[in-house]
């Protein structure tokens, strides 16, 4: 492990959010969810217009299965390569193979925290690699699935707070993504259990009480194995570079797809 950088000359101007950190993180999307007149069923991801000639519900159902064939390649570590997915997924609507491999390459994201990198644009050949190099995800058993996406996200917005956040803030957006404290979510397990015991175990996040708070609150801060994996300013980054992405769609996606292999198994 690489010398651990301190919060202060990792980020030396910190950076305020601007209005809520839903708004920073999801965009529309959070305002959305957090207005009482939005709907509760989940919205495909948007496909673009070159793809109209197939339904919108095809489409999505494409990327779905495309994205359970990558989450399979990454716990094998083994490389892909185009033609593996034309042959093994897009089958007869390869024309569709740009937009659906675009939104497939974005879900796993912005879910999974895992990027989909080129490394021989002559072959199309590519490999799975954890986003922003966070390895929480380096060993994966028989049906766990990569929840780095939700560290990055749980990161970011304590970067946006400067250098910590309360954890009623967490709480609140975990539950725009549809992710409740005390429930069981097919991807990311309880989420109390994965940030104040698992993470901080692992030394990506501290959990303390928020000092002379009476009664108690909390706070979360980055931990030390955060600071030496990535960095605020790449973080931040991060989130400009996702931003207006609709996050809780793609993850509501992903979620039913899970429930449906559970079920079929």
């Amino acid at each position: 492990m690489s010398e651990l950088h301190q919060p202060e000359a990792d980020l030396q101007a910190p950076v305020q959010a601007q209005g809520p950190v839903e708004a920073q993180l999801f965009g529309a999307a959070g305002e959305e969810a957090a207005s009482p007149s939005s709907s509760s069923s989940p919205v495909a991801p948007s496909f673009s217009a070159c793809a109209e000639s197939l339904p919108q519900e095809a489409l999505t159902v494409l990327m779905a299965d495309l994205v359970a064939f990558l989450l399979l390649k990454y716990r094998t570590k083994e490389p892909i390569c185009k033609a593996e997915m034309l042959n093994m997924v897009l089958g007869d609507h390869r024309d569709h193979f740009p937009v659906v491999f675009s939104q497939a390459c974005k879900c796993m994201q912005l879910v999974f925290g895992v990027d989909v990198k080129e490394v021989d644009p002559r072959e199309c050949t590519y490999v799975l690699v954890p986003t922003l190099g966070l390895t929480c995800d380096a060993v994966l058993s028989d049906g766990q699935r990569p929840k780095a996406g939700l560290l990055v996200l749980i990161l970011g917005q304590i970067a946006l707070y400067g250098d910590r956040t309360p954890e009623e803030d967490v709480w609140e957006l975990l539950s725009i993504m549809e992710v409740y404290v005390g429930e069981q979510h097919c991807i990311y397990g309880e989420p109390r259990e994965l940030l104040t015991e698992v993470w901080v175990q692992e030394g990506y996040l501290e959990y303390r009480q928020v000092p002379h708070s009476d009664p108690a609150r909390y706070e979360f801060l980055w931990g030390p194995r955060a600071y030496a994996e990535t960095s605020k300013w790449l973080v931040l980054e991060h989130l400009l570079r996702v931003n207006g992405w609709d996050l809780r769609s793609f993850l509501s996606l992903c979620a039913e797809g899970v429930s449906d292999e559970e079920e079929g198994a």
